[in-house]
């Protein structure tokens, strides 16, 4: 908590202090108190975790081990934004984390422009993920986009600079919690903005049988040609709809490809253990993030 902007920083003990009576409730987050993942934690709890406490954390490592060191029952992972793709370094930190998925949680983004005073703002600080999807009304008002550890804490480090010609780009909520001017609401470029959360826990989940459900994993194909094409087959012969297959390079050989995929349906079912199995005989390996209720969804283009 210690990296915080001081204002910032005794939010977070408060909050930690109130998620270490019941940590087996709580979920952590990335970010300072008012960033999004906090809204998403807030909508999380609301619908289906009784109001449980929140506990935040400075970075998405913080965050997935305060899960595994058993300070939170489950943490909140921003994963993909509709507008500026998947989140930096995600890929690798949930295969890697030891956790499962067991939910998804789809939230709107709405930005909005604060500062101590009126202007004008020559920076403007915030996630990377936020400047990307406010980039066009930052140059439209001569603002240097710099980048920050998160949405609140930008608008927390404004707030404790007391720098007129500073800026911060971050939910509504942060200008209340950090006393921070609202200068613009909704800056985003797209107003379709969405982001797409994951909720992992230390144990898998077994949704209920009624109901669609997705299941995430990872896989390596062979260093063969034609090797995803023929990893693939088995989706399409099954009638599996894959809604996200994303590539990416682990280490620097750039010799194999690793791979992330979204699929429509559980493991158990008939045409996915079908599919499953044909992966598995073109893959080095296949590692199964989660089986989860979909928070969204997903329609088939006609």
């Amino acid at each position: 908590m210690y990296s915080y902007p001081e204002i910032a920083s005794k939010r977070v003990a408060e909050m930690a202090e109130i998620a270490a009576k019941t940590p087996e409730s709580a979920i952590s987050f990335q970010g300072a108190p008012g960033a999004n993942s906090h809204l998403a934690c807030d909508e999380f709890a609301r619908r289906f975790a009784n109001d449980a406490p929140v506990l935040p954390c400075f970075s998405f490592e913080d965050a997935i081990d305060a899960v595994k060191d058993g300070r939170a029952g489950r943490a909140m992972i921003p994963i993909e934004n509709s507008q500026h793709g998947r989140v930096a370094d995600i890929h690798f930190l949930l295969p890697e984390s030891g956790l499962s998925i067991v939910a998804e949680i789809f939230l709107p983004i709405h930005h909005c422009l604060m500062a101590v005073g009126d202007g004008p703002f020559d920076k403007v600080f915030s996630h990377p993920q936020a400047l990307g999807q406010c980039r066009a009304y930052a140059r439209e008002h001569g603002m240097r986009p710099i980048s920050y550890a998160d949405t609140a804490g930008a608008a927390a480090l404004v707030a404790e600079s007391g720098d007129s010609s500073m800026a911060a780009i971050a939910p509504k909520i942060a200008a209340e919690l950090y006393g921070l001017e609202l200068i613009a609401e909704n800056i985003e470029d797209a107003d379709h903005n969405m982001t797409r959360f994951v909720v992992l826990a230390r144990e898998p989940l077994d949704p209920a049988p009624e109901g669609p459900v997705m299941t995430t994993f990872t896989f390596e194909v062979k260093n063969i040609p034609a090797a995803l094409y023929k990893a693939m087959g088995g989706f399409a012969t099954n009638g599996v709809n894959m809604t996200k297959l994303e590539s990416y390079q682990r280490g620097g050989s750039f010799s194999a490809t690793e791979f992330y995929a979204d699929i429509e349906g559980r493991p158990g079912g008939p045409a996915v253990d079908r599919a499953l199995e044909e992966l598995r005989f073109h893959t080095k390996w296949v590692r199964m993030l989660g089986t989860y209720p979909q928070g969204r969804t997903r329609e088939l283009a006609g």
